[in-house]
């Protein structure tokens, strides 16, 4: 369970700041609804775990402009509402996903879901921040259209598929 929190606050201390505008709604809804499709099907729960993960990331920024928009400031803020945003999926699938830790690397046993969602979370937090690093040096414009959407995704198909076939 300490190694669950240490991992926990490793992820929400990458949440620095918010972003302008972390992608679009629709595909926010679009990944929400084909998770549980893709449970349901038979996908792998540290691939369901890593789409969630970077779901709920992005839930925890949306909250944080919803702060900035209200002027409510406070310190840790941010941090805080990541990890919360990112610790509900526990409720997500509550009673339909059994506790199974298993050893990860030989280095710690965790739930492959939970495992799944930290891992989601810090790239998509990571992938923002590469992606508002990329824009920075290209003079404040994207490269191409749709690149802060595209980038994420790219990454995280990547990482599925990497898991997939790993674990």
């Amino acid at each position: 369970m300490k190694k669950f929190f240490g991992l926990l606050a490793g992820v929400t201390l990458l949440s620095s700041s918010a972003f302008a505008n972390p992608a679009c709604p629709v595909c926010t809804i679009a990944i929400g609804a084909s998770l549980e499709i893709a449970h349901r099907t038979g996908v792998p729960d540290s691939v369901v775990g890593l789409w969630a993960g970077a779901l709920l990331a992005l839930v925890g920024y949306w909250l944080i402009r919803f702060c900035d928009a209200r002027g409510w400031h406070w310190r840790g803020r941010n941090a805080m509402l990541i990890a919360m945003s990112v610790a509900s999926v526990g409720f997500s699938y509550l009673g339909t996903v059994k506790y199974n830790p298993v050893w990860i690397c030989g280095l710690f046993r965790m739930d492959m879901l939970l495992f799944g969602t930290l891992c989601g979370a810090a790239i998509f937090i990571l992938t923002e921040k590469l992606y508002d690093f990329m824009k920075a040096r290209n003079g404040g414009h994207a490269h191409f259209p749709f690149e802060k959407v595209l980038l994420p995704v790219v990454v995280l198909a990547l990482v599925s598929w990497a898991m997939t076939a790993c674990l």
